[in-house]
């Protein structure tokens, strides 16, 4: 049929969650409140002498062999970043920049899906407003998730998170982040009108009904002189001799602080795909259009199952199928996380 609706083959969204890096501070938990004041969290380089611990092939397992590899020490450079041993806690900030006109391309060669499209997303809108997905990132923010590694094994850890307008806080919520679960992505008790209040404000963000601009402040309260956990950087042209690893920081030598990327601050706000095959045992995973997870090497929304992102979208843009509730979450989640999906042909 001539007039038969087709994916564009120009499709892009941009991300609606838009965070910055979040930077390192270094401080002592009972002085929270004078948090400005504290010193930047550096990096700095540490010379270790490993031993050969990695498995061995076969060939390789004779004593002989073995007892000579171990002569030869595993000599590395690493980047490395701790607490000063006067502070015990940590500080996380970033801002968060919330973006309206969800389903709305960035960019779409073909007007009359662009139109099916926007229509079909403000359908989801009226029914479902933005509140179950605005509760789950709310939940991400209240339970400190996007601290990483650096919340394994803390004694305590607050968040708060200030609405900015004009540059100043109109609003403050403050979570205890060890009494909220990461795997269920509910409240606790004590927060539960906080992380209500929040997503109210997060829905309201995405609707396009209000400017927000958040600025998220988290403590952790993990021992003086502990080590801490930037983002690591990935350096695909690493020459023999060089780092084994390098930290990432924002600004240069020296006067770099520690920080996080914000592309892993948006993949830890974005864990709320709990609606794929097999969450009620492997948990949370980010909104992925195949359900990737790297850490796992598994794609938990296959193509062949139609639990994708395309099979489900294409379903519902083209061919008026509405998928389940659960599966339209999924799909808008998707629009919000932005990315690049035209039909290549």
């Amino acid at each position: 049929m001539a007039n038969e609706l087709t994916t564009a083959s120009v499709l892009a969204f941009e991300r609606k969650l838009d965070p910055s890096d979040a930077l390192f501070f270094a401080g002592d938990w009972n002085d929270l409140d004078n948090s400005d004041s504290w010193l930047p969290v550096r990096i700095r380089e540490k010379s270790v002498r490993g031993t050969i611990s990695n498995r061995l092939k076969t060939k390789d397992q004779d004593p002989a062999k073995l007892d000579a590899a171990i002569e030869n020490p595993n000599l590395q450079t690493v980047d490395v970043a701790t607490l000063p041993q006067s502070t015990d806690t940590l500080k996380v900030q970033f801002t968060l920049r919330v973006l309206g006109n969800v389903g709305e391309p960035s960019a779409c060669n073909n007007d009359s899906y662009r139109r099916k499209l926007v229509a079909t997303v403000n359908g989801y809108v009226e029914e479902n407003s933005f509140s179950e997905l605005a509760r789950r990132y709310a939940a991400n923010l209240a339970n400190g998730r996007f601290l990483w590694r650096n919340r394994i094994g803390a004694e305590q850890v607050e968040v708060r998170v200030a609405q900015l307008q004009n540059g100043k806080p109109i609003t403050e919520w403050t979570f205890q982040a060890l009494e909220h679960s990461l795997r269920t992505l509910e409240a606790g008790s004590s927060d539960a009108a906080d992380v209500q209040a929040l997503t109210e404000v997060l829905a309201s963000g995405l609707s396009g009904r209000a400017h927000v601009l958040l600025r998220v402040t988290a403590f952790a309260r993990i021992g003086a002189g502990q080590e801490v956990f930037p983002s690591q950087e990935l350096l695909l042209d690493r020459q023999r001799g060089s780092k084994s690893k390098t930290l990432y920081g924002v600004g240069k030598g020296e006067d770099a602080i520690a920080a996080i990327h914000s592309q892993k601050i948006g993949n830890a706000l974005r864990t709320i795909d709990t609606w794929y095959p097999g969450a009620e045992e492997n948990g949370p995973i980010a909104v992925e259009p195949y359900g990737s997870v790297t850490t796992q090497g598994k794609a938990w929304r296959q193509p062949r199952e139609k639990t994708d992102f395309y099979s489900l979208l294409d379903g519902w843009i083209l061919k008026d199928k509405a998928p389940a509730t659960n599966d339209q979450h999924f799909v808008v989640a998707t629009l919000i996380r932005g990315g690049v999906f035209g039909d290549a042909g």
